[in-house]
């Protein structure tokens, strides 16, 4: 079964910064970075996406292969690996 990624994330830079608490309402009595993860950089490959370690977001890059693509049929690829290597 193909289930696809929690949230999808349109960036436009190949880089990019996850720490699980983006979304997560900021203000003086809430401290988004305690609800999240640790901050990872994660890489995007030729692949066009990657897929966060910690809480699966997945990045995809705005007018790259993955961008317009069913994400529930793409492959997890956390930083670092290739999904055409098991």
């Amino acid at each position: 079964m193909d289930i696809p990624p929690p949230e999808v994330t349109l960036v436009d830079h190949r880089r990019v910064k996850c720490d699980g608490a983006q979304a997560i309402r900021g203000g003086d009595r809430y401290r988004p970075s305690a609800l999240g993860h640790p901050r990872v950089w994660l890489e995007i490959d030729e692949h066009g996406y990657v897929d966060c370690g910690y809480c699966d977001r997945r990045f995809v890059l705005r007018g790259g292969p993955a961008d317009g693509a069913a994400q529930a049929a793409l492959e997890d690829i956390s930083a670092g690996s290739d999904p055409g290597h098991r």
